[in-house]
């Protein structure tokens, strides 16, 4: 395996990175155990990782099991789980495809991007311009040249030109892997930033440091950007995973007490991959394990449909079954996240961000993408909490992909993917300029 900071892309950390801001801990120092459970082979990693007490002749038990042990799993009794010093952790029908689906061809082009420094901002004269400023966490893609109407004779075309689309990568994501979703939207005229938490500015957290001024930066910029020549800019957040979705509750929390009026410039979110409301130990673990095993991971891949029973009215999903090294892992991350989620600063911390999510989101429409497949993120989860918002009165929307795994639906299934983003931007963010066009 990997690098700690290579392998890791899941909630816990990230909740931790951007919504821990009163505990004082050092993530580096707090979880050792988690990092001699990747950066050691494989035969000694679960050992490792949860019996740092034992003796030397002891430690080593894992590569002694036999493989008819292994497959059975009995000598999971033996793993002990120790306390942690930590303080710190923080088929849907309504899903029809357009009659016009926009070709994925386009994407290919190469876009104009602009890295921005905390103090540095856009401005319309930049366009086609590129700023590189280094050691920063997000990136500000500017509209495709061809796209942007300056004279304002196109109301949606100025519109777009008016809209930041957000986009809130998952944990180990990197630019490169949001390219395809700045593309899609810099190429109809939108300006987007991605923004993203490397695996190294969270394991070496602290409170004050790297990670937590990058957020902070990002929401002041955005601050920043929406003020400035005395337009009305609006923002859009596109969130992937529990993790960007967190991000998006900690930014929404800046908001409210930086300025509560910004909270009303957020005309859309789109969340991609989650959320799980809910500190649930089943649920971290297998975000974990996937992080560790990456394309080894049953988490990575979809299931098959049955087309007898498709074509009979019901749906049989073909799983594959995660191998006896997945199993035992995610055994043992469930032990391991059952203590830590029940530590009560990160339990606190965490309930107050998802209180936000939950309770105190922009009276905007919400649009949730995800799958009945997914291995992290349970469809039954995502489905209860979209039912809760429709009852506090959102406008919400929703897109069961069957069968695509986590955070891969756009790769999956790219038509109707971008066809729900056209038809939400469309109805929702661009409404305004429909009707007076």
């Amino acid at each position: 395996m990997g690098s700690l900071s290579g392998n890791i892309q899941r909630p816990l950390v990230a909740a931790a990175a951007v919504i821990a801001a009163s505990v004082s801990a050092d993530v580096s120092e707090k979880f050792s155990s988690l990092r001699s459970l990747v950066r050691r082979p494989e035969s000694e990693q679960i050992a490792a990782s949860v019996s740092g007490s034992v003796h030397d002749e002891r430690s080593l038990w894992v590569s002694q099991i036999s493989d008819s042990k292994l497959k059975d799993l009995s000598f999971l009794s033996r793993i002990r789980v120790p306390v942690p010093n930590v303080d710190l952790l923080a088929p849907n029908p309504s899903c029809k495809l357009a009659a016009s689906v926009t070709s994925l061809s386009a994407l290919r082009s190469a876009y104009q991007s602009a890295e921005l420094a905390k103090a540095s901002k856009p401005a319309a004269s930049t366009i086609g311009a590129s700023l590189v400023v280094p050691d920063v966490s997000y990136k500000w893609h500017l509209p495709e040249t061809n796209t942007v109407d300056l004279s304002g004779s196109s109301s949606c075309a100025l519109e777009k030109n008016r809209t930041a689309v957000v986009l809130l990568g998952w944990l180990g994501s990197k630019q490169k892997h949001l390219k395809k979703y700045a593309d899609w939207y810099t190429l109809r005229g939108y300006h987007v930033i991605t923004f993203t938490l490397p695996m190294n500015e969270i394991m070496s957290y602290q409170v004050g440091g790297k990670a937590e001024k990058n957020v902070e930066s990002l929401v002041n910029h955005l601050a920043d950007w929406l003020d400035e020549e005395q337009q009305q800019k609006n923002l859009v957040f596109h969130t992937f995973s529990n993790t960007g979705w967190l991000t998006y509750g900690a930014i929404l929390e800046k908001f409210q007490k930086q300025d509560s009026s910004l909270m009303g410039r957020v005309k859309g979110c789109i969340v991609d991959s989650a959320p799980v409301a809910a500190a649930d130990p089943t649920v971290w673990a297998s975000g974990f394990s996937a992080a560790f095993l990456k394309k080894n991971s049953v988490a990575t891949r979809g299931s098959a449909i049955s087309s007898f029973e498709s074509n009979m009215g019901g749906i049989n999903f073909s799983e594959p079954k995660p191998a006896a090294t997945e199993t035992a892992l995610l055994l043992v991350l469930e032990k391991f996240f059952a203590v830590i989620l029940n530590l009560p600063k990160v339990n606190r911390r965490l309930a107050d961000v998802v209180d936000t999510l939950s309770s105190s989101q922009p009276k905007c429409p919400q649009l949730y993408i995800y799958s009945s497949a997914d291995r992290v993120i349970p469809a039954g989860q995502v489905e209860s909490f979209i039912v809760e918002q429709r009852k506090a009165g959102h406008e919400v929307h929703a897109c069961n992909f069957i069968s695509s795994p986590h955070v891969d639906h756009f790769r999956s299934n790219p038509e109707l993917y971008t066809a729900e983003l056209n038809q939400f931007m469309n109805k929702f963010v661009l409404a305004s300029c429909h009707h007076s066009s």
